[in-house]
């Protein structure tokens, strides 16, 4: 399967855990002409099973699912014990004794792995770590499209090495986790325009460049550095069809000037987004924090509650570094003005 057959426009969403990629949002993006993508990472394979079905009523066109690449952790009691308190200051800010800590650190891969392939979507993304060539095999005999997230050139070739079809280049100023799988975390820091030549010129199979990518001009500009496609999650998250907190996607509206910047304190892996008081009371220890997924587990709790309260000072307000270029509007109205803005470019 060639790449440009899983849409009509050179468009991907982005992935986004955690209630924005919702089926409504995945279906609408398709509908219209680009690739929807449903985040399944944190989904049970009945909770996978349950939201294709959902997509799947709302859209016949292509569409994409996307899964961190983990093993589930076994840290010790001393560990948790270290890593609840250095959480202390957010949790008693709640007003808590203690902090509840999760009977399941992450979803198994495995199982999430297999339901993936029972479902056969059209296309299949993943990050945070790398497949097999066997895995890739399977998928491949299942007729799924296989993409790679990487944030730097050796990234890509690793994945071209094991079979995939493509590579989504993911730039510094992505919202949202970094993809980062060799070598330090910190040291993937190339924005996006340096990244997708570099990439594009490494690979020979197609680069779909992520990161800042708000408008058709800025697609034009990605599609003339070596990309094939792109991929854009904070343009989407803001959209009617969005499944993100009112009150998250409010802020998110307001951005103007607030800064974004990447983040290890709620999750325990580079991410970016807004700053907010969670970000501001961890700075000092969240190079200290457990590794995904243990810290994000140890914060899901307080996320929750923060979002029951609609207090979004502690909540995980992810967000690209041009998050204030983004447009609230319905899916189908954004993706006519972003192919129009291509055309006239």
């Amino acid at each position: 399967m060639e790449l440009h057959a899983l849409f009509k426009f050179p468009i991907l969403q982005g992935p986004m855990a955690g209630g924005a990629s919702r089926a409504e949002l995945v279906a609408a993006v398709s509908n219209a002409g680009g690739l929807g993508c449903m985040a399944g990472s944190l989904m049970s394979p009945a909770a996978l099973r349950d939201e294709v079905g959902r997509i799947r009523s709302m859209t016949d066109q292509p569409f994409l699912m996307n899964f961190f690449v983990l093993q589930t952790p076994a840290p010790t009691p001393e560990e948790v014990d270290t890593a609840v308190e250095l959480l202390r200051p957010v949790w008693e800010s709640l007003g808590w004794s203690n902090l509840p800590v999760p009977t399941q650190w992450c979803q198994d891969f495995d199982a999430q792995f297999d339901t993936l392939i029972e479902l056969r979507p059209a296309a299949a993304s993943f990050t945070f770590g790398i497949l097999t060539p066997s895995q890739v095999e399977r998928l491949h005999d299942a007729g799924i499209y296989v993409m790679g997230t990487v944030t730097t050139v050796d990234e890509a070739l690793a994945w071209e090495n094991v079979g995939a079809d493509a590579v989504i280049a993911s730039g510094i100023e992505s919202g949202g986790h970094r993809g980062t799988f060799l070598g330090p975390q910190e040291d993937a820091t190339l924005g996006g325009k340096a990244l997708w030549p570099q990439v594009a010129q490494a690979v020979e199979i197609p680069v779909i460049a992520a990161g800042g990518i708000m408008t058709g001009v800025d697609i034009t500009e990605a599609l003339a550095l070596g990309a094939q496609a792109v991929q854009m999650g904070s343009a989407f998250i803001v959209t009617d069809e969005s499944g993100i907190h009112p009150a998250y996607k409010q802020r998110l509206i307001d951005a103007r000037d607030t800064p974004t910047r990447l983040t290890r304190a709620f999750s325990g892996r580079y991410a970016r987004g807004l700053e907010n008081t969670f970000m501001r009371k961890m700075e000092s220890v969240e190079k200290q924090v457990p590794a995904y997924p243990v810290q994000n587990a140890l914060t899901t709790g307080i996320r929750a509650a923060a979002a029951e309260r609609g207090d979004t000072e502690l909540m995980s307000l992810w967000a690209g570094a041009e998050i204030r270029r983004a447009r609230p509007m319905p899916v189908a109205k954004l993706m006519q003005m972003l192919v129009a803005e291509m055309r006239t470019t």
